[in-house]
């Protein structure tokens, strides 16, 4: 029997689809807007209704987070975008500034490549189809190995409610023999116009390197900081809330607790009475090896667990049935510093500083080494404070008295909905937006004249003045018979 070889069956079935997606874009292209809305609308309820199915078949096939959160996710990603996206323009004319004289026309981009993580797989899916298909183009995604089925499920589900509504086939597509030489050429091919962009640090790199232009995000590594004039009690619900939902995978989460050393007792006090379980020396050691990785990247085997099952893991003993997370103390930060660096999972740093300038200079330290670009979270009533913080933060987004999680990506707060968050410049991504269909636009611009030439020439008459009236009479003879002379050639 033959044996096919697993890359060149990628690569051959990446090039048929794009194929397929590039002729069923230029179908969906030519499409109104109330065509396009009809699709994206029954391709959200279709969603919405497999919610729980979905969100089952995510958390048994990759053991990360919990099923309850995942359903959650899921109709985050379908009914709450809908409900944000449904109105927005994104086909044909979708501005016109008549004083201006300008007229804005969305023109697709053409076939989206998505990248997906096993992480947050069905409702990454959901999301980046909606924003893709809405604003007029095709997306081929590319599954983690590790959450193929429920990933190709989803694919399926929100595809046949698409056609359904009257889309083209093969608007949807995902590759069921994902291999990274498969997804390499998905990135590199010639008729692939834009990259969706979410996983790890490598795969966001290998995007931006592809040729492709992409929009990616980097890691998240959020301090969460608690300042005196916070409602201490809320803020301690809202930071564990967040770092418990889906046990931490979303990478907007807080992975580090830093207080006012005047705080200190009091904040320690209440994580403790909410359920936070504060490591030992020992125990901090134990469960640090197992964090990163020996090439310094985070260990799969913490994502997405309980803390039962990091403390199994850990062989930490001590740990009582009820803790919703684990803390360790910590005041150093770097790349070999485990508990300062990106956690998806319920385990927190908790930082100590003497005042807020410290504090303030903490935050930029543990931000600037993992997390660039991407959120910070706060909890304080003092509104001068928070905008001090927000104009010395290197991030793009700043939670105030919200759960980061959910805060970050448009859930608990009014940011946009949206499950790639942009980390800007500064994180070596191209946006620094909570990503939505009008990144996926290009615009088009009628731009009508407002201006002759003489107009024009004719701001520049104070100046020639001023020249003229420092020459005197022959110089300003031969300058003129010149300009004329000019003039009649």
């Amino acid at each position: 029997m033959e044996i096919l070889d697993k890359d060149l069956l990628s690569i051959q079935e990446v090039r048929n689809l794009v194929k397929k997606a590039k002729e069923a874009q230029v179908k969906l292209s030519r499409m109104s807007q109330e065509q396009i809305d009809k699709i994206v609308k029954s391709m959200a309820e279709a969603a919405y209704e497999n919610a729980a199915k979905l969100a089952k078949m995510a958390n048994e096939e990759t053991g990360f987070g919990k099923y309850e959160d995942k359903i959650v996710k899921n109709t985050f990603a379908s009914k709450m975008l809908y409900e944000a996206i449904k109105d927005m323009k994104t086909i044909g004319i979708i501005g016109e500034n008549k004083a201006e004289r300008t007229v804005d026309i969305a023109t697709p981009v053409g076939v989206v490549a998505g990248l997906i993580p096993s992480t947050n797989p069905t409702s990454t899916v959901i999301y980046k189809a909606m924003i893709s298909i809405k604003s007029g183009n095709s997306i081929i995604f590319s599954p983690h190995p590790n959450a193929k089925k429920c990933i190709l499920e989803t694919i399926k589900i929100i595809s046949e409610a698409a056609i359904k509504a009257g889309s083209p086939e093969d608007i949807i597509l995902g590759i069921t023999n994902p291999s990274l030489k498969g997804t390499n050429e998905l990135m590199k091919h010639k008729d692939t116009k834009l990259i969706l962009a979410t996983g790890g640090e490598a795969m966001v790199r290998a995007a931006y390197s592809s040729g492709t232009p992409a929009i990616g995000v980097g890691p998240g590594n959020g301090p969460a900081f608690i300042d005196k004039s916070a409602d201490i009690k809320l803020a301690v619900k809202r930071i564990l809330d967040s770092k418990t939902f889906d046990n931490g995978v979303i990478c907007a989460s807080e992975q580090s607790i830093i207080v006012e050393k005047s705080m200190e007792d009091i904040i320690v006090n209440e994580l403790k009475n909410q359920g936070a379980y504060f490591l030992n020396e020992e125990e901090s050691e134990k469960l640090s090896k197992f964090i990163l990785r020996a090439n310094g990247t985070m260990n799969p085997q913490i994502v997405g667990k309980s803390v039962e099952a990091l403390a199994k893991l850990a062989n930490l003993s001590n740990v009582p049935s009820y803790a919703k997370v684990l803390i360790a103390r910590e005041s150093r930060v770097g790349n070999d510093v485990a508990y300062s660096r990106e956690k998806l999972t319920p385990i927190l740093a908790f930082y100590v500083e003497e005042n807020i300038e410290s504090i303030m200079q903490k935050s930029r330290e543990i931000l600037l080494n993992e997390g660039a670009g991407h959120t910070f979270s706060m909890h304080a009533n003092d509104e001068e404070l928070v905008k001090k913080f927000a104009l010395n933060m290197p991030v793009s987004r700043i939670i105030v008295n919200a759960p980061s999680a959910l805060g970050g990506i448009g859930g608990a707060t009014n940011l946009s909905p949206a499950l790639t968050l942009g980390c800007g410049a500064i994180g070596g991504s191209s946006t620094s937006n909570n990503v939505g269909p009008l990144d996926l636009l290009n615009i088009k611009k009628i731009a009508y004249g407002v201006k002759e030439i003489e107009e024009l020439r004719g701001t520049n008459s104070k100046v020639e003045k001023s020249i003229f009236d420092s020459m005197d009479r022959e110089e300003l003879i031969n300058v003129l018979v010149k300009k004329i002379a000019l003039e009649l050639c």
